[in-house]
């Protein structure tokens, strides 16, 4: 028999080859140098690559060539937009995997996804084609309430919020909306058109949403800033965090919180992004240790990191056209998945 309230070690993360090599210093500089090569790698490569000066003149003293135009007005947004996504992807799968004890969890097994989509589908069923900052709110909304749901559904349970509960009641939300919008879908062919459009995860198609989507990024942060402690505690086990002083309803309400507003706010800006919430967890655990307040800053980091190099890379091997970051996310994220699945018990309960 299961039990939800027994003292558990923490879900499993991939042993490093740097484990003998932590120290502040190495904790701190791989983390923001892969942040700075990755901003780098996105602004100058592309079907036209660029100079390191011909960026800084294009960002800071532009005169109009199009080398300029192409860096401002093309992959300077797309940039900026994988740096919001990125982080908020990476944070939001390791509060995931922390708060549910799932090695392999990942924001869209919270029904956050799912929600968006199907906001985004309903939307359009009922009154016809939207803008795009319209279609941005929706995805927003929905992705908040399924967020709101599985929470609600996973706290009205015997035992509360538990990593169980939140799994089964995501797992369920998922499913409810995901068969709603494959409905709407098959009636509408609009709306078909509109999921078309949102199930595949890109840095280029809403690069507005930013100005929108900044207040809510940063409250997620925040919020995930405020949690370090709490799933510090938790990784202990639920016993030893409330004999410690932990109030559980308040530390899985805060998690729940800051996933919903990161992994949202990620979907609005970038669509559903497959797999980054899987793998960077993994990435920061084996360069910085198990330690919240070291591998959340550095899942933040790495998130930034492999979603503008996955972009970048979409580029590139599809020059002149360009594969999403999602697709190619996917492509390194399954054979990932498998190699986890092979390695080691992943789930705890």
């Amino acid at each position: 028999m299961l039990n939800d309230t027994t003292s558990d070690p923490p879900a499993p993360s991939i042993a490093s080859p740097l484990t003998a090599l932590r120290s502040p210093l190495v904790m701190v500089v791989v983390p923001v140098a892969a942040v700075v090569v990755a901003i780098l790698v996105s602004i100058c490569v592309g079907s036209s690559p660029s100079t390191l000066a011909e960026a800084w003149h294009a960002i800071v003293a532009p005169t109009g060539t199009d080398m300029d135009v192409t860096i401002r007005e093309l992959r300077w947004p797309r940039t900026l937009v994988g740096i919001a996504a990125g982080a908020c992807l990476g944070v939001a799968g390791i509060l995931t995997q922390g708060h549910t004890r799932n090695a392999v969890a990942e924001p869209g097994l919270l029904g956050i996804n799912q929600g968006a989509a199907l906001a985004i589908v309903a939307a359009t069923f009922l009154f016809g084609g939207l803008p795009i900052h319209a279609q941005a709110g929706a995805a927003f909304a929905g992705a908040l309430t399924a967020g709101v749901v599985v929470f609600a559904v996973g706290t009205a349970a015997r035992h509360g919020a538990t990593p169980v509960t939140l799994v089964l009641s995501g797992a369920a939300v998922a499913a409810l909306c995901g068969g709603l919008v494959t409905g709407l879908a098959l009636l509408d062919s609009a709306s078909l058109d509109t999921l078309r459009f949102w199930q595949v995860g890109s840095l280029a198609a809403r690069p507005h949403t930013i100005e929108a989507m900044w207040p809510f990024v940063v409250a997620g942060l925040v919020l995930a800033v405020l949690n370090i402690g709490a799933l510090n505690t938790l990784a202990l086990g639920e016993d030893t965090a409330r004999s410690l002083g932990t109030s559980i309803p308040v530390a899985r309400c805060t998690g729940i919180a800051a996933i919903t507003l990161l992994a949202g706010s990620a979907v609005t800006m970038a669509g559903p992004i497959a797999f980054a919430g899987l793998l960077v967890p993994h990435i920061a655990r084996a360069l910085v240790g198990a330690d919240y307040r070291r591998s959340v800053p550095a899942a933040a980091a790495f998130g930034i990191f492999l979603v503008l190099v996955a972009d970048t890379a979409g580029r590139v091997i599809a020059r002149p056209g360009e594969l999403s970051v999602g697709v190619v996310l996917a492509v390194l994220g399954a054979p990932f998945f498998v190699f986890l699945a092979r390695r080691r018990r992943l789930v705890t309960v």
